[in-house]
């Protein structure tokens, strides 16, 4: 065999060994996050859907914006928020990974526009699924047709407490239940702005300031430089 073709022949089984090892470690991965799917939904999936990165403060969804794919959260944290005609927005929930914006599953399956703004908190990866694939996998997967109704399950229980803290509870107890909220998300530290809050409550800097300050003396956070931390018991 000739020097060059030896040479060539090794160079493309490194390529295909590296492309295999690639497709396993995708697979392993997917398995890990979804650990619930069957065997062929993960073959499926490697084969088309799209993995995809964003940083830190991009806008993965926005208002009204017509929807080609479904997203599944590999990596990092996405926040969900509702724009009101002002262009206020208030917090919804949040997405971490092995779950699916569910969002987008139901503009997928009735070809609407997106009613919310989605956007990347810390740097994440995800995949993205064309929407060709949505009615195809709910017919052929049980495991999917599983999966979307935990999403939509999930999604609608934690909407109906987003709502009881709105409609019955007053600011101070509305900004307890949403600290508390990015507690449970990142830690007891909460490295947030207090206009950064009040956009998230819909409500002015200056009456969340005031209320941080009523919890500071209650002892129920300690104030540092940029961030505050929950001590609360």
């Amino acid at each position: 065999m000739p020097c060059c073709d030896f040479y060539y022949i090794t160079h493309k089984l490194s390529i295909f060994t590296f492309e295999l090892n690639h497709t396993m470690l995708a697979k392993a991965q997917l398995k890990s996050i979804f650990p619930d799917w069957e065997e062929g939904l993960y073959d499926a999936i490697i084969e088309n859907a799209e993995l995809k990165e964003a940083s830190a403060g991009s806008i993965l969804l926005k208002q009204g914006q017509n929807i080609k794919s479904a997203m599944l959260v590999i990596e990092g944290t996405v926040k969900l928020y509702q724009e009101n005609e002002d262009g206020g927005e208030y917090f919804m929930y949040h997405l971490n990974p092995g779950e699916a914006c569910a969002v987008t599953l139901v503009c997928n399956y009735h070809h609407e526009k997106s009613q919310v703004l989605a956007k990347a908190v810390t740097d994440i990866s995800y995949l993205s699924i064309p929407i060709v694939f949505m009615d195809k996998w709910l017919n052929e997967f049980k495991s999917w047709h599983y999966f979307v109704i935990r999403t939509y399950r999930s999604r609608y229980e934690e909407l109906l407490k987003t709502i009881h803290e709105t409609a019955f509870k007053n600011m101070d107890e509305r900004l307890e239940f949403y600290i508390k909220r990015q507690v449970r998300q990142f830690g007891n530290t909460v490295n947030l702005t207090h206009q950064e809050i009040a956009n998230d409550l819909n409500t002015s800097r200056e009456v969340i300031s005031r209320l941080l300050k009523k919890m500071e003396n209650n002892g129920w956070i300690k104030m540092n430089r940029n961030s505050f931390d929950w001590v609360k018991q």
